[in-house]
């Protein structure tokens, strides 16, 4: 049943994706693409909330769980924060992220098929997961935001001024502004995520602890950089897309 929660769930963000990119190519603004991700997004929560029943904890206890619980919290943070901006255009960029994610927890192998239930779940380490992740969405939307900017700064230096991804666009400003935002947003979620880290127990070793701490710096040093001396947008957005993926790659080592 969970597995076909997130086939479902899947398919609308899929559907989500090609309604605003066929809705841009006709010069169109639309709302089916903000439904779709809604579906979505309820069927995610369905889907995490099932295996959290099978695990008696947090679903984040595999690889598949995490993309899952991911997506999850990018669907959020694009239903929350994509609402002042052009919602076709917020989506189209969201919904292909969020069907990389659940593609690859749907590959044989990734997500477990009989979840083992906890015992003796630790409070903190719940906490340190959860909110770890859940910032994550913010951060991912941050990199998502970051290449419209590079999309609609490329388009502006090339003089394609007519296209209808051109004209739906937001403003430059709005978009950096998004980026900075959630980048001192998923930055504080990290933040406390990484000190629910520091009081849970070590039983498992410090590997994810320590990779959270340097993604930690990297985004702190990325966020002081651009507060003290001034980052350019593209620049900003640039960074904003290459630490999130790099963080990835460092909790995928790890």
């Amino acid at each position: 049943m969970d597995r076909a929660l997130l086939i479902f769930s899947t398919l609308l963000a899929l559907l989500g994706a090609v309604w605003g990119a066929v809705s841009v190519h006709r010069g169109l603004r639309t709302r089916w693409t903000l439904v779709f991700m809604a579906g979505a997004f309820v069927l995610q929560l369905l889907f995490l909330e099932e295996r959290g029943q099978l695990r008696g904890a947090c679903p984040l206890r595999d690889r598949g769980e995490i993309m899952v619980f991911l997506a999850w919290a990018l669907t959020m943070f694009y239903l929350v924060v994509g609402r002042p901006y052009r919602l076709s255009l917020v989506g189209l960029f969201t919904a292909p992220v969020v069907v990389l994610f659940q593609v690859v927890a749907l590959m044989p192998g990734v997500m477990e098929i009989s979840p083992e239930r906890s015992v003796g779940v630790d409070a903190w380490r719940e906490a340190h997961a959860a909110i770890s992740v859940i910032s994550y969405g913010g951060l991912a939307l941050a990199a998502v935001t970051g290449v419209m900017f590079l999309t609609l700064d490329r388009q502006l230096k090339e003089h394609h001024l007519q296209s209808g991804l051109f004209r739906n666009l937001p403003p430059v400003r709005e978009l950096l502004a998004a980026v900075k935002r959630l980048l001192w947003l998923g930055y504080a979620l990290l933040t406390f995520g990484i000190m629910a880290g520091w009081m849970m127990e070590h039983r498992g070793g410090w590997s994810h602890l320590l990779a959270a701490m340097l993604v930690w710096l990297l985004y702190g040093g990325l966020l002081s950089w651009q507060q003290w001396r001034g980052v350019t947008g593209r620049r900003l957005s640039l960074w904003a897309l290459v630490l999130f993926l790099f963080s990835l790659g460092v909790f995928a080592w790890v």
